[in-house]
Formats: structure tokens, sequence, C-alpha cells
């Protein structure tokens, strides 16, 4: 097919796969993924991205798929790895022009470009920098920006690679083109300043652009040796260059603190309007304080000379008096709350609860935070003077000192940990903050807000118990406040209360949370609200019991409500896990909401499944776990799990956990309607799939076997010979090896008529007599005994092995020393031996199913652990005597053979072997 031809098709596959309609989208996907490894792919893709005539989603769409294959076959190592001649044809045509009018698709095509770069450049890309730089030296608007904008990506990704001998090759090349890319960012920088001053906002804009793209490129670049920089309003640059050069940039710190904290804490910032100056102003000392590379050794003949240096410059400027003002200033002026502020939470509360404190310079808290915590000797006096001159209730005519005590309040709460030895918490609680929480007056919802918040700050750090209950009376009473911000903040307690303290107030509480969710309007809010409702559930357990009729009520009008916001949807789920755990086998109430909220979650097919699908496979996994019975509705909703299973994704160990919960709760009515879809899924699985995934598939064949082996064989026939074939070819993965021999002594223990039909069918496929193979069997099973870890796995092997006895097979005969060998190992991991009367017991076995006595602190049993209990009982490692076992097959095997025959048949065992089982047996 000729190059137009080809264009055609390409062009047509592409812009179906662009379609909403998911019956034209996925054959074109199809086709578009089976053309990724022919010859002349890639060039057709270039040349449709490179058209700009066409539609804006195709080219988009193209530039992706060129994208994906650099990754996967651009290497020459790769399978199916692009041609050199073709290679040689893309990265000529990726740099003939750089006039690409789509913003987005020129940022795509630059990444694109610096992939290709990282693999290739320099040795055989040698022109792309050249070209590059050439281009960004242009007239013309557009091909400048587009370069730069690749020049960028290409430099970043080149500073990106590790080994020695491409940062050698990258420093030869950041020396060549630093001094030109320093020349741009100036011209640009010139330019911007002049359009500024004409007021020419477009062009300014335009300049800004690519003035921070040179300079994007210059910090990525920049030369190590580099000692001095003018500071002119460009701290961004002081910034990057102070990240990635911290030992060069030392002659640079006293000169940037001094300019920093003038602008920054003194007059002659205040004429200041621009805030991202002053942000930026503060992260510069940010850095400076906290730069481990300027602090000293905690052994100071340790330090390298380079941060005493710098550490001596830093104490020489931080003096009592700077820290102080610097301390007090960022109190008393950032951290106020702004007139903004103050009417965002008038006319939106909501939106005001749910921002954080100090929305307008959030940098100031990190600032603070690291100050304090470098200098508090210095600052704790500071701090403790300005709470010390806040005493007593603050006048409601006063909003200055309203707001002041807001402030400082504010850092007391920030600094929590570091004042932990400098206040009395306790005390002060009693005394002064329990009166502030009962000031009703509206203007004194800022002092109630903060005080509640600060309470929630110490109450990790330090905070005495027996005064919990009294904290848990004024939640109670300030969930009931006028203001909606203040009912809000209560909920922070709830992530830290302690269980036997809180249940005298749990119904209160419970309803006035479920009031707030119903009150609250906003998604964001809301899931808050359920984030602390669940929070809640998932600690008192069952003794929510109770309370939740209202919720149960409410939760499917909020997901009905909820159709278009899915965070929301998935914060409802987590609600419902709780719930669900909480309700127990009371959750079956629940199905005729919860069955299809859980179909809607986890049906791939279906849009929300990218946001719902984790937390709706957690809420499908504990309503099988806490079911009392199957329901068709409950068995119908697996019709989802084959497409889950060939995603293959990071959910599968969730989706192996269900199957195994429809085991145990129906295993026969679920095998019957699944097993067959289930095989053929775990037969494609177990194509492509890590050591770990196999024995995660394994396990699940091998529970399904533990619960049905009669059935489970049947249905599971096909996997079977695999696992026959790895056992015989001495699986080399002890893990998957393990996994292999308990799937095998299920089947030979307890669906013998099944393991002689394998064995002939594997005797066939081999070409060997039944007889031969299972010596071959056993022999390999004791060779690698060793493999199997888990007490169960042994002692069931040991009694599939000696299943097989009586026997006047020869071959078992002949294996007889390897049975015996395994049962004594067996025997070693289960007996143990009473002390008072010297015999043995098998500690495996189960009697009888007992309620477990459960501290306050554990979580009752869930209907599947009680499933597994009564599953327990009935398995013969649970219910047959290894001891008793063996000594039964033994004495039957000796009537078989007679006495001589048998005594000559023991005489092939090791006599120590000998001499521990007769100490295993005696007085049987």
């Amino acid at each position: 097919m000729d190059m137009d031809s080809a264009s055609t098709v390409v062009l047509q596959a592409l812009t179906q796969a662009t379609s909403q309609d998911t019956a034209v989208l996925k054959p074109a996907e199809e086709q578009l993924r089976q053309w990724e490894t022919q010859p002349g792919f890639y060039s057709v893709l270039l040349n449709i991205f490179n058209n700009h005539m066409l539609d804006v989603n195709v080219r988009w769409l193209a530039v992706l798929y060129f994208k994906n294959g650099i990754d996967r076959y651009w290497r020459r190592v790769a399978p199916h790895a692009l041609s050199e001649e073709e290679k040689v044809s893309l990265r000529a045509g990726l740099i003939t022009n750089f006039n690409e009018p789509v913003n987005q698709i020129a940022t795509q095509i630059a990444v694109l470009i610096a992939k290709v770069a990282r693999l290739d450049c320099p040795r055989q890309w040698p022109e792309l920098i050249p070209i590059l730089l050439e281009s960004v030296k242009g007239q013309d608007g557009l091909q400048q920006h587009r370069a730069l904008l690749t020049f960028y990506h290409v430099t970043k990704t080149l500073a990106s690679k590790r080994l020695a001998q491409d940062r050698r090759l990258f420093q030869d090349l950041a020396s060549g083109i630093y001094s030109f890319a320093c020349s741009l960012w100036s011209h640009h920088t010139d330019c911007f300043l002049q359009q500024i001053y004409a007021r020419d906002e477009a062009a300014a804009l335009s300049s800004l652009e690519r003035t921070l793209l040179s300079l994007k490129g210059n910090s990525i670049s920049s030369n190590a040796h580099l000692q001095t920089t003018q500071l002119h309003s460009h701290t961004r640059r002081l910034l990057d260059f102070l990240e990635y050069h911290p030992c060069a940039f030392i002659p640079l710190i006293q000169r940037s603190l001094e300019f920093a904290v003038s602008y920054v804490f003194t007059p002659a910032g205040e004429g200041v309007t621009f805030e991202r100056f002053i942000v930026q102003c503060m992260n510069l000392i940010k850095m400076i304080v906290k730069n481990d590379a300027y602090k000293p050794a905690k052994n100071i003949d340790d330090s390298k000379p380079e941060s005493l240096e710098a550490h001596k410059i830093k104490t020489a400027f931080f003096t009592h008096p700077t820290l102080t003002e610097i301390g007090r200033r960022l109190v008393s002026h950032y951290f106020l709350l702004t007139e903004e502020e103050l009417a965002m939470w008038e006319e939106d509360p909501e939106s005001f609860g749910n921002s954080t404190s100090s929305d307008t310079w959030p940098c100031t808290e990190v600032l603070f935070l690291d100050i304090f915590h470098n200098y508090s000797q210095t600052l704790t006096p500071v701090l403790l003077d300005m709470v010390q001159n806040l005493q007593g209730p603050t006048s409601v005519e006063d909003p200055v000192q309203l707001l002041m005590k807001d402030a400082v309040y504010n850092a007391v709460g920030l600094a929590a940990y570091e004042l932990f030895d400098n206040v009395d918490f306790d005390q002060w609680f009693k005394n002064q903050l329990l009166g502030e929480l009962q000031v009703s007056h509206h203007r004194y919802k800022l002092i109630r807000r903060r005080v509640i918040w600060l309470i929630g700050q110490w109450i990790s750090v330090k905070f005495k118990s027996d005064l919990r209950p009294l904290l848990y009376e004024v939640i109670l009473s300030l969930m009931q406040d006028p203001d909606l911000v203040v009912r809000l903040l209560q909920t922070v307690f709830f992530f830290r209360f302690r269980t036997e303290q809180f249940l005298p107030y749990l119904e209160s509480i419970f309803g006035l949370l479920f009031q707030l969710l119903q009150q609250v309007t906003e998604c964001d809010t809301k899931m808050q609200v359920l984030h602390v409702i669940s929070c809640v559930i998932e600690r008192v357990n069952i003794q929510i019991r109770p309370y939740v009729g209202c919720l149960v009520q409410y939760l499917p009008l909020l997901w009905k409500q909820s159709e278009e916001h899915n965070m929301l949807r998935c914060a409802i789920l987590t609600t419902l896990i709780h719930l669900v755990q909480g309700l127990g086998a009371e959750s079956k109430n629940l199905y005729p909401f919860l069955l299809p909220v859980i179909q809607l979650s986890t049906d791939v097919s279906q849009p929300p499944h990218v946001y719902l699908l984790e937390d709706g496979l957690e809420l499908w996994l504990v309503t099988l776990e806490n079911s009392p019975a199957v329901t068709p509705e409950l068995l119908r909703i697996f019709q989802n799990m084959s497409a889950l299973l060939e995603l293959s994704s990071e959910n599968l160990r969730t989706c192996f956990q269900i199957i195994n919960a429809y085991v145990y709760l129906s295993a026969t009515e679920f095998l019957q309607n699944y097993a067959e879809s289930l095989c053929r899924s775990f037969c494609d699985l177990l194509k492509d799939i890590t050591n770990e995934g196999q024995v995660q598939v394994l396990k699940v064949v091998e529970i399904v076997l533990k619960v049905s082996p009669i059935l489970g064989a049947h249905m599971f026939q096909p996997l079977l010979p695999a696992v026959f074939r790895g056992i015989m070819d001495g699986e080399r993965y002890p893990v998957v090896m393990s996994t292999y021999l308990g799937i095998m002594g299920r089947v030979l223990l307890q669906n013998s008529s099944f393991f002689s039909s394998l064995l002939t069918q594997m005797a066939l496929e081999c070409g060997q007599e039944m007889d031969q193979l299972l010596g071959s069997v056993i022999e390999m099973w004791v060779d690698r005994m060793d493999n199997i870890t888990q007490p169960e796995r042994r002692k069931l092997s040991a009694l599939a092995l000696l299943s097989l006895l009586p026997s006047d097979n020869s071959v078992i005969q002949d294996k007889f020393c390897g049975i015996i060998n395994i049962c004594v190992e067996a025997l070693h991991d289960v007996m143990t031996e009473d002390p008072e009367t010297g015999t043995f017991k098998d500690c495996m076995l189960m009697s009888h199913f007992e309620e477990p006595k459960l501290s306050d602190d554990e979580e009752p049993p869930t209907e599947q652990d009680k499933r597994k209990k009564l599953l327990a009982l009935e398995d013969p490692v649970h219910s047959v005597s290894l001891q008793q076992f063996v000594y039964e097959k033994l004495k039957a095997q000796q009537a078989l053979m007679g006495d001589q025959g048998f005594g000559v048949l023991m005489e092939t065992v090791d006599t120590e072997l000998v001499r521990q089982l007769q100490e295993f047996l005696q007085g049987l």
C-alpha cells in the first residue's frame, strides 16, 4: 500500500477513534493497536499531526499514538522495533518546522521530541540541539516560542539521565548552550519590561512566557560554578539556583536574606502589591532556613566546611531582634483573616469552611513552622507573650483584637509540638478556652471556630484523658451552633476519639452529624461529613446498629442526587463499606439499594467505573463477607467479573478475594453458574502474569477444591494438567510449587477417582506408564517438600500421600521410604506433647465451633469467618488425626503384605526416622 492510501485508512481509523459512540470507537482502537507494529505507521502519524488542516482531536490522537510508540518500539532491542531507516526519516520530520498553531499539541510534540532525544541524542541525533538554537534565534514569534518549548523539554529530559556517561554528555552540552540561554533570558526580560512600561499587555504576556521558557531551560543547564547573580525581582530564578546548587549559592545567602526579609518583614515592603513576589521571598527565606546543606553535622567535626560557612552566615543574620520581628509580623500581619475571607464566611460559609486557614497566604504557615522549629528557643517566649496579652474574653466590639486573637491561636495550634514543654494545655483548656467556647455572640464565632480547631491540634499532643468527656459535652453543644462553619469544625474530633469514652454520646452526636449531612449543600462538604460518619461507624462497629436507620434511608437519595459528582459517590461507597461491616448479617436489608450500586461501580462498560471501581470492589467484598445467604441478585452481579479479570489491573487481588467469598458463600450454585467462564479467564490470566499473580489465581482453585472437591475438580479440569506438568517439571519458584502441591494434595486426598483419570490423561500425553509417572510425582513431592512452608499444606501432603496406602503396587512400595519421610516431617509440624502424660496429640484438630470471646476493641467475626470455621470442621486437615491416620495406614499395609513382607518394607526406611515415627505412635 502506498503512503497516500495508508494515510487515508489511518486517518479514517483515528477519526473513528475520537467518536463518543463505543460501537465505532472500539473497532477503531483495535485496528490502530494492530497497526502499531507495522512499518511506516509512525511516518503516517507524523504526516497527520503535521497537517494543520485536519481536525484538532484527530491530530491530538495521532501525536499520542506516536508518543506511545516511542516508549514501546523505538529502542533497538525492543520487540517489533522500528527500522533505523524509518527512525532517520522520523527524526528529520520532527524538526523540519516549529509552527504548530495549537498549544496543547505543541506541548505534546515537544515532549515527544524529548523522548526521542533521551534515547538518541547526541549520537544518533547530533543535529537536534543546533537546529533548536537556530530556530530560537529566528524572528518568527510562533516558531521561536515552539522551539523554546521544545528546547526546555529536551534539556529537562537529558538532565534527568543518571548514568555517569550520560551525565558527562549533558555537562558538555550544558556548557555549550548556557551562555546562549542566559542571553536569551536577558533579551526576553528586557522586552517584557519595555512592553510593561508601554502598556502593551498582549506583547508583554508573550515575552513573559518566552522569558519563563528560556529561564527554565537556563536553570536546568546552569553552570555549577556560577558564583553571583544580580537580584532584580527575579526571585524564581534564585529559588531554582538555590534548589539545584545550594553550595554555589552560599555567597548569596546574606544578600538574599537581607533582600527578602526587608520586603516581607519591614516597612520597605508595605507598598509592594505583587502577592506572588512576596510569596517567592518567603519561599527563599524558608529554603535557606531549612536547607540541610546549610546545617552542621551533629558531631561538629564531621561537618563540611561549606556547611559551617553557611551556618555561620545564617547565625549572624538571624539575631534575636530579627527573629522576634519576623515571628511577631508573621502572626500579627500575615495570619490575620482578610476582608475577602470574612466576606466569604458570611456569604458562602460552606466554601469558607472547606478552605484551609490562612488561605490568602498558605506559604506563611509553612514559613512560620520552619522558622519556629529551627529557632524555637527565641520564638517560644515571643509567642507566649502574645498569648499572655490576649488573656480573658475579647470584646465583641473590638474586631481588631478578635482578628489578632484568631491569628495568635492559629500560631499556637500550628506550633503545638514545639510548645509541648512550655504550655500547660489542660489548665489553659479549663481556665481560658472552655470559657471562650461559651461566648455565643455572633461576632465571637471567629474565636469559637479557632478555639475548637486549636483543641483539635493539641488533642493528640497533650490532653488529659479525663478531660475528654467534658470536651464531648462541648462538641455536642457546638454541633448546634448557629454558625455552619463552627458546626463543621467539630468534625475534626471524630478521627481521634476513644471509643469507650465516646459511647455515651454516640446517639446524640451521630444524629447531629446526620443533620449536618442534610444541611450542607456542596459536594466537598458532604464528602467531608460522610468521611467523618464513616470514621465513627468504623470505630464503634456493631454498636452503631441502633442509630443508622436515618442514614440508610437517606443514602439512596444522596446517591441519586450525586449522579454527576463521582468523588461524592466514592465517599458514599466508603460509608457503605463501613456501614455493611457495622451491620453484619443485617446488611441484607440494604440489598435493594446496595446491589445496584455495586453493579454500577464495578461495570467496566459504564464510564463512572473509572472513579468508583476500587471502592466498589471493596464494597462488593464486604457485602459478600457479611452476607448471611446468597440471593439471585447477589449471584447475578458476578457477570461483571470476567471483564474485570481481563483488565489485569492492581485490583486483581480484590477480585480474587471476591471469587473466594462467593465460593465460601454458596459453592455449588456459584460454580454451576460461573465456573466455566471463570476457568477460561484463569487460563488466559496464567499465560501472562507474574509469579505472585499465578499464586493468587491458583489459591482460588485450591479454595474451590477445599470447599467442593468433587464439583471443583470437574469444573476446573482444564487448569489441572498445567498444575500436574508444573510438579513434574520441578517448578523452580518455591511459592508456586507449594501451591501446585496444595492443589494436587486436595485432588489426591479428596477426589481419588479424578486423580486416577488425570494420571491416565497425563501418562498418554507424556507417553509414559501410569505407574512410572506416579513414581516420578511422589519423588518430586518428597524432594520439594521443603518448598511448602504452611503447616496446613504440609499435613495435607502427608495425608494425601498416605491415602495411596495400602497398596501392592511395586512403584508405591518403592517410594514408601519417601512417603514415611514426609509423614514424619508433618508429624513434627503438627504434634504437640502433653507435658503431664508425655503423649502426643495433633494440634490442628478442631472438634467443635466456638463463638470467640471478644475484647471491646476486637471486631466480631463476619459471616464469612463463621463459614470458614464450619468448613474447617469438615476439612481432613482439621478433622483427621495425622497420628491416627499414619497408624491405620501402616496397619493396613502390614495386613496386606504380612508381617515378613512389611518388615522388609520398613527396612527401606532410615532407622532414625523409624525411631521418631514409633515415638509419635506410642500409645496407639
